[in-house]
């Protein structure tokens, strides 16, 4: 019997950055902190040690300098052990990723980041609003210009890596001038001022994230950690914003491959074993569970497909141009969709054992279901996807005003 165990990778890390027995470690980890819902200490100090949260710093900055599409490969085999580990590392790459492909690009803009992650600072990612459906190009959080810098005032939710990062990327927007809004890009400091952690993390999937509310009062973030001001809406897209689109969803999109592929293994697993008092063989040799089987397999096909080519067209600078979101969006709407198909039947044929907080399948449901409503929602993603395809400007009815 074949099984997906090791996803495929042709760029191995090397051998102590993500080692079997750290990934049977974290296998075994997993489901304590979810039942705890207790944030993943013991897992993170090993991929710091192993110096994984470096893999997207270039040779300048100490790091192997790996792609979007090499990174999206180990954070699956990662995601297929620990899929909140894996999410929540995500959101560090999200950063360090976006920084190297400017780099690369010859920005220097974000050159900092680079440097304070090459000395172990770990970044984390302040984007998600309550009420706010577009991140990055819109926000309920306000920009103040102050001396120095910008005093920031909202809540955020979904901080990922609530009780360990050290800076937090966060937008907000400028409204001085109102026919003019321009939104603020930049880094929040753990030890500024005019912030709280408001513990609220206690929720359905990814449990050991940790990804309390942010509530800002006029935090201050000095004009040093602001990388682009730059305007609302999709009228201020450029490269930063694509890259941020492309490192944050294509690595969310990986890690929920991983989690079909582990729901997979786990149903190939179990319906051998399964029997009936109807069947002289296992459950395998039903002609419904062999068609549901069939169904997944499928359905990863798909999910690897699509999740390779576009995490190598983006790591080989292939040039889509303007349809580069839509191809994003695209691509981390189908594989979580389909992934979620996965996982989903993959409870149908696990029977009523998968139901019981004891079996690994019920928390990859919980987990595979997050998936969804990671941006882009659904929602969004229609919206924009048409909107591209159309020739329609995004920003031709102002979400704002």
């Amino acid at each position: 019997m074949t099984t997906t165990t090791e996803t495929p990778t042709t760029e191995a890390p090397p051998a102590a950055v993500l080692t079997e027995a750290m990934l049977r470690r974290f296998d075994e980890r997993a489901p304590q902190y979810d039942r705890e819902n207790r944030f993943f200490f013991e897992d993170l100090e090993e991929l710091k040690a192993s110096g994984y949260l470096d893999l997207a710093l270039p040779a300048e900055y100490g790091g192997p300098g790996l792609s979007l599409a090499e990174i999206g490969r180990h954070q699956q085999r990662l995601a297929y052990h620990a899929p909140a580990t894996a999410i929540a590392v995500n959101m560090h790459f999200y950063w360090t990723g976006v920084a190297a492909d400017l780099f690369r690009a010859g920005d220097r803009s974000m050159a900092w980041v680079l440097e304070r992650a090459a000395a172990g600072d770990v970044f984390a990612a302040g984007h998600g609003e309550s009420g706010n459906d577009v991140p990055l190009f819109l926000s309920t959080t306000s920009a103040e210009r102050v001396d120095g810098g910008w005093a920031f005032t909202g809540r955020k939710v979904f901080g990922s890596l609530s009780p360990v990062w050290d800076w937090l990327g966060v937008h907000a927007m400028d409204t001085s001038d109102p026919a003019d809004p321009r939104i603020v890009h930049g880094f929040l400091r753990r030890d500024a001022d005019g912030y709280r952690i408001e513990p609220t993390w206690d929720v359905m999937g990814m449990r050991a994230t940790a990804s309390d509310d942010i509530v800002l009062d006029h935090a201050f973030i000095a004009d040093s950690d602001v990388v682009l001001v730059c305007p609302a809406g999709f009228a201020g897209a450029g490269g930063f914003q694509v890259s941020v689109f492309a490192w944050a969803m294509l690595g969310f999109a990986a890690v929920y491959a991983g989690i079909a592929h582990r729901a997979f293994d786990l149903t190939v697993e179990r319906v051998h074993q399964r029997n009936s008092i109807a069947l002289t063989r296992s459950m395998a040799h039903h002609p419904e569970v062999q068609h549901g089987i069939a169904e997944m397999r499928l359905a990863l096909e798909t999910v690897d497909a699509h999740l390779q080519r576009a995490g190598d067209d983006w790591s080989q600078g292939v040039d889509h141009g303007g349809l580069w979101p839509l191809k994003i969006l695209t691509a981390k709407h189908v594989v979580v969709s389909e992934a979620w198909k996965v996982v989903d039947t993959a409870m149908d044929l696990s029977g009523g054992a998968g139901i019981f907080r004891r079996n690994r399948m019920e928390q990859l449901f919980r987990d595979a279901r997050l998936g969804r409503i990671h941006p882009g929602n659904s929602a969004l993603t229609h919206e924009l996807v048409a909107k591209f395809s159309l020739g329609i400007d995004p920003d031709a009815q102002p979400r704002w005003g």
